[in-house]
């Protein structure tokens, strides 16, 4: 499951990069929600919550079966 997961994240990553951001993996707990920490422009951002799970929670659970949330750490 952590290879999709990495993968999926390698696939949202150029676009928040193209707004001065980026997403790394941090973990994944038992109950299936992925961690991760937004760096750059995503972290000060005020909508950043919007980006991650109206995105990255959205994409995650689509490519990776098993994927209950996504949560920043």
């Amino acid at each position: 499951m952590e290879a999709a997961i990495l993968e999926a994240i390698d696939a949202i990553r150029p676009a928040l990069q193209m707004d001065g951001g980026d997403i790394d993996y941090v973990g994944l707990t038992e109950e299936g929600v992925v961690q991760v920490k937004l760096s750059g422009a995503c972290d000060s951002c005020s909508i950043s919550w919007l980006t991650l799970k109206g995105g990255v929670e959205r994409i995650l659970k689509e490519r990776v079966p098993g994927v209950t949330a996504v949560e920043a750490v």
